[in-house]
């Protein structure tokens, strides 16, 4: 479903808290890859998940809000049974202890990256495409910088104590970049453009070296 914008998060040992924790299956897909998402039902990136449960300590959202304005609470059968009807076939919601990734629990992009395959594919390219947990904006503002990145740390805030990522490969990318995370329509050249220029990757994995606290204009520093 649709991507949301944190002023803060708390990073634990599995990535951010909350994220990828809830996902639809499909129930009758007998692949290691039962879940149900966008590049299988491209409007599923119209849903925005919205409010929180103040009762638990989870971060997890307790409605969605539909491509026709309606609100459904997450677990509701009529939540359930809508996408079920979109996708032509039954699914149920699933609640995950460490969430569903592709390669790893954070993803990582340089401002930098966005900006070349912006201008060098004539598109308007919504960094939501790429779908990253974090975002830096670097001093040199170099595309595909984060390349170099790999087997180094990123340490952000002030001191030896804030939370820290290994980065540790490549992000190679797949067909959903194509995907306009405001219409759901497709457009081939965002994904031509990251091959062009970087053999399909644009941004970085990696894993959690030290828990703690991201939070939008935070310092970080590249280490060893």
């Amino acid at each position: 479903m649709a991507g949301e914008l944190l002023d803060v998060a708390r990073l634990s040992w599995h990535g951010i808290e909350g994220d990828r924790r809830l996902a639809f299956r499909r129930l009758t897909d007998k692949s290691g890859f039962p879940w149900l998402t966008a590049s299988k039902l491209p409007q599923l990136l119209l849903y925005k998940p919205f409010g929180l449960d103040s009762n638990t300590a989870e971060l997890l959202p307790t409605h969605v809000c539909t491509p026709d304005g309606k609100e459904y609470e997450l677990q509701s059968d009529e939540l359930r049974e809508e996408l079920s009807s979109r996708y032509g076939s039954d699914v149920e919601l699933m609640n995950l202890n460490h969430g569903i990734f592709d390669e790893a629990c954070i993803s990582v992009i340089n401002l930098g990256t966005l900006h070349c395959v912006e201008r060098e594919s004539g598109r308007d390219v919504d960094l939501r495409r790429f779908r990253p947990n974090v975002v830096i904006e670097t001093d040199s503002a170099e595309p595909f910088e984060e390349d170099r990145w790999v087997g180094r740390t990123l340490m952000f805030g002030e001191g030896n104590s804030g939370a820290a990522l290994r980065v540790t490969m490549r992000d190679e990318r797949c067909v959903m970049v194509n995907l306009d995370p405001d219409t759901a329509e497709r457009d081939s050249e965002v994904m031509k453009t990251v091959v062009r220029m970087n053999e399909n990757y644009a941004g970085v994995y990696g894993t959690v070296v030290r828990a703690g606290e991201l939070s939008v204009g935070q310092v970080v520093t590249l280490g060893g």
